[in-house]
């Protein structure tokens, strides 16, 4: 048991290759991409210095469908024919819960968004994830 922990911990520093990557399933990748992006934005949100209430309210705005699904939207014309791909697969991977608080199609683009996120992170695309991340940060949360 102890060494399957130390090979997960060993394992999070290696990058996949994109053939590895792709052969994941989108929602997978999204469910990576769910957390790098959270632990991005929560970690931006400590600049504000609120107690840890207020900083999950504003966390929300940022990482609810309907807010995923506007910047998955916004950076249309930002992304790759490759990242592209990526965000119609996760937009069109078949879930098996529905959305509680969410537009089905919102829901849809986010869990594509989140796919890219997740893609983008496994494959060690770090620089263009932050990227990203700045350009959400400008201009769409300001």
């Amino acid at each position: 048991m102890e060494e399957k922990i130390y090979d997960v911990f060993e394992n999070m520093n290696k990058k996949l290759t994109v053939r590895e990557a792709s052969m994941l399933s989108p929602l997978q990748l999204a469910y990576i991409g769910d957390a790098v992006y959270e632990l991005f934005i929560r970690t931006y949100l400590l600049e504000r210095d609120l107690p840890v209430h207020e900083l999950h309210k504003e966390a929300i705005k940022y990482v609810k469908a309907k807010a995923q699904s506007d910047i998955v939207h916004g950076l249309e014309d930002e992304l790759t024919e490759e990242e592209k791909a990526i965000v119609k697969r996760g937009r069109n991977a078949k879930t098996y819960s529905s959305p509680k608080n969410a537009d089905l199609i919102d829901y849809k683009y986010a869990t594509g968004f989140e796919s890219l996120i997740g893609f983008l992170y496994l494959t060690g695309r770090q620089e263009r994830m932050m990227e990203l991340f700045h350009k959400i940060i400008l201009e769409y949360h300001q």
